[in-house]
Order: C-alpha cells, then sequence, then structure tokens
C-alpha cells in the first residue's frame, strides 16, 4: 500500500522555511551534516527551471513554458554557479508562482523527504505543503537589509556586478511575490519554530537550530 503524501514518516525529516537570504540554506546544510541526513535546496529547482525557461529565450512569466520545463527537469545537471546569478534569482521567483510548475515539483520533492531515514529540505513551503509531516520544522528569518547584505556578498563572491540597492529591492519584491501568491505562499507552519538570524553568527544560527530539531526529535520518539 502506498502511503498518503501527509502521512507520518518514521525518519527524521527536517523542514528548513524561509524567505530569501535569511540563512536557512546554511542551516539546513548544516543540520543535514550534524544528522547526517540527505539534503535537497529545493529552491535550487526553481532557480534551475527559471534558467531553463531563460535559456530558450522564454518569458518566465508564461506559465505553460515554465512548466514544460519544470515537467522536463533533471536534478543536480543545471551549473550551480549558472543559477546562482543575479538574473536567475527573480526568474526563479516568477515561475514558482506558476501552480504547474510548483505541481511537477512537488512529488520530486516529496519522494526526497520520504527517503528511508529521513532528510532536510530548505525552501519557502516544505513545512506547510511538502513535508508537513515533517517531525522538526523551522522558520528561519531575518531583516530585510541584513538578506539583502547577505545575499549582495554572495554575488560579489560569484564575480556578478550587481548594487547592494538592487538587491535590497530584489529582495522586497520577492517577499512580496512569495508571500501573496495563490500558489503555496511563504508562511510559516502553524507548529515551525522561529528562528530569526538577524543578529546571530553562522555558528550561533547553526546551534539554535540543531537545539530545536533535538527537542522536535525527542518529543516524537525519532530513533535518530
Amino acid at each position: 500500500m502506498t502511503a498518503r503524501p501527509d502521512a507520518p514518516s518514521s525518519g527524521l525529516i527536517i523542514a528548513v522555511d524561509g524567505p530569501a537570504a535569511s540563512g536557512k540554506g546554511t542551516i539546513a546544510s548544516g543540520l543535514a551534516r550534524a544528522f547526517r541526513l540527505p539534503y535537497l535546496d529545493t529552491g535550487a529547482l526553481y532557480r534551475a527551471v527559471g534558467l531553463g525557461v531563460l535559456g530558450v529565450g522564454g518569458d518566465p512569466a508564461d506559465a505553460a513554458l515554465a512548466t514544460q520545463v519544470a515537467q522536463g527537469l533533471r536534478p543536480g545537471e543545471a551549473d550551480e554557479a549558472a543559477i546562482r546569478a543575479h538574473g536567475v534569482g527573480e526568474a526563479a521567483s516568477l515561475v514558482a508562482a506558476h501552480t504547474g510548475v510548483r505541481a511537477a515539483l512537488k512529488t520530486l520533492q516529496q519522494n526526497f523527504a520520504r527517503q528511508p531515514g529521513g532528510a532536510v529540505l530548505d525552501g519557502r513551503d516544505i513545512g506547510t505543503v511538502i513535508a508537513p509531516f515533517a517531525t522538526a520544522k523551522l522558520f528561519v528569518t531575518a531583516s530585510p537589509e541584513v538578506r539583502a547584505d547577505r545575499r549582495w556578498k554572495q554575488h560579489l563572491g560569484l564575480g556578478h556586478v550587481v548594487s547592494f540597492e538592487e538587491v535590497l529591492a530584489d529582495i522586497g519584491q520577492r517577499d512580496a511575490r512569495d508571500r501573496g501568491r495563490d500558489a503555496a505562499p511563504l508562511r510559516p507552519a502553524q507548529d515551525a519554530v522561529l528562528l530569526d538570524t538577524t543578529h546571530l553568527t553562522i555558528e550561533a544560527a547553526a546551534d539554535a537550530a540543531r537545539r530545536i530539531v533535538e527537542k522536535a526529535r525527542d518529543a516524537s520518539g525519532s530513533s535518530r
């Protein structure tokens, strides 16, 4: 018998949600190492779709084209540097608003979450849509200015020429789009633990996240 998509799992499943550049990726990858679990950056999937649409000269606002690209997506094939480009982030935010794109990627993400032993996934709708059955749910956030500074420095590190003001404006636009879309809007799950990283070092944020997961794991009786 096939388990329902929202059915509980015996593994340790960790859902890490939050807005752009909140630190959720760093936290999620750190949790994956700490608990020896496979990790999926679901935002990279949407970036790959956005890159695919741009690659054929399409408009990310074209729902039919974006859905077609998502349906043919093969995770891991996209160039990591290419999907982190400034313009691709905007395209990812646009394609993520399409119901067809989200439906095409939902099963892939849920299958990853439900693998034996559990997994760590980060994104914007993991605790609410993809894995409402997760053992631990974190909603990671930070002020827009701090998030913009982090993303700006990331762009500079990758050799992308972009101003801080441009990145801050992009953060604001993406926040509004992610929270206002009809399909899986960005919001904390009711049982998610809020983790504000505005004034935390990477080490302090990682430690706080680990303690949140340990508490949830112990409460659930998970063996991991």
